[in-house]
């Protein structure tokens, strides 16, 4: 979906929220290279695309090119050491396999947006709510029926900590298929909080999944700009699971490739597209 104009509050405040982060000398010459990018920016573009563009010129700004390594580690680290207690209460469901894909959904929530940021303690009330919480889009029959026979599946990561629910959900995918091939597609470069290479093999993703970087800076997955290698894996794989809005973003528009939409809808404007509230837990697939 292309970029909607109430996407550039979330930009901007992006960046007024990292100068604040780190240290940024000349915080007014940022602003300005920000804004004069943002002046001529091609509305035909996604709005990933163009966070990944702002987000290249905060880091040349600052000369640093990861700004938030440390946010990264510290949720990863967290969320690792609380595995073992979640994937208990996924064991003790009728339905492991479902209940892994609405705990990898739920933990959707951890973001650094500044427009929907939430606090570690509302992050862990969704969590501890769990049973309270069901999809509102709900294709998830569909992905674990097509999952038993499926020989290639591509995982679209998204934020840091979330990749940790990830690793359970593709663990418990492994126990029911187990010749499956799975990828763990990340971003190419260092981008807010989403997660890198390094991420998702600190966190053991590499136990279950072939991880993959696709190549570019984008916040979710722009086909046009990812690696040669991504885009065969991509043009593959029997079935792919798109963590996230950004994801959502990149390829909702994407109608002959069998994608299942996993993520909470944060924002209205993701929300509308959809067609569901504010705050929903989705499993859809594109072919619906």
């Amino acid at each position: 979906m292309q970029i909607n104009y109430k996407c550039f509050p979330c930009l901007v405040n992006q960046i007024v929220k990292i100068t604040d982060i780190i240290t940024v000398e000349d915080k007014e010459q940022l602003f300005h290279t920000v804004f004069e990018y943002l002046s001529k920016v091609d509305f035909n573009k996604t709005n990933p695309e163009i966070i990944g563009s702002t987000f290249d010129l905060l880091k040349k700004h600052t000369q640093n090119n990861d700004p938030y390594i440390e946010i990264r580690k510290y949720y990863n680290t967290m969320f690792q050491d609380m595995l073992s207690t979640f994937e208990e209460h996924i064991n003790q469901s009728s339905n492991p396999l479902k209940q892994a894909l609405k705990y990898a959904a739920l933990a959707n929530i951890i973001d650094f947006n500044p427009i929907h940021n939430n606090k570690l303690e509302d992050i862990m009330t969704h969590f501890n709510n769990v049973e309270n919480q069901n999809f509102v889009i709900d294709h998830s029959d569909i992905l674990i029926e097509g999952l038993q026979s499926c020989k290639s599946l591509l995982y679209l990561g998204d934020n840091c900590g979330e990749i940790c629910l990830d690793k359970l959900l593709i663990k418990k995918i492994k126990e029911l298929n187990p010749s499956i091939t799975i990828f763990f597609g990340v971003r190419g470069e260092p981008v807010i909080n989403d997660s890198i290479e390094e991420d998702a093999y600190s966190v053991g993703v590499d136990e279950y999944a072939k991880i993959i970087s696709n190549g570019d800076n984008s916040l979710g997955t722009v086909l046009n700009r990812v690696s040669s290698d991504f885009i065969k894996i991509y043009q593959n794989a029997d079935i792919i699971i798109s963590k996230g809005q950004a994801n959502y973003e990149s390829l909702s528009n994407e109608k002959d490739k069998n994608i299942f939409y996993l993520l909470i809808t944060k924002c209205q404007v993701i929300a509308n597209d959809i067609g569901t509230d504010v705050d929903s837990l989705i499993c859809k697939s594109s072919l619906k």
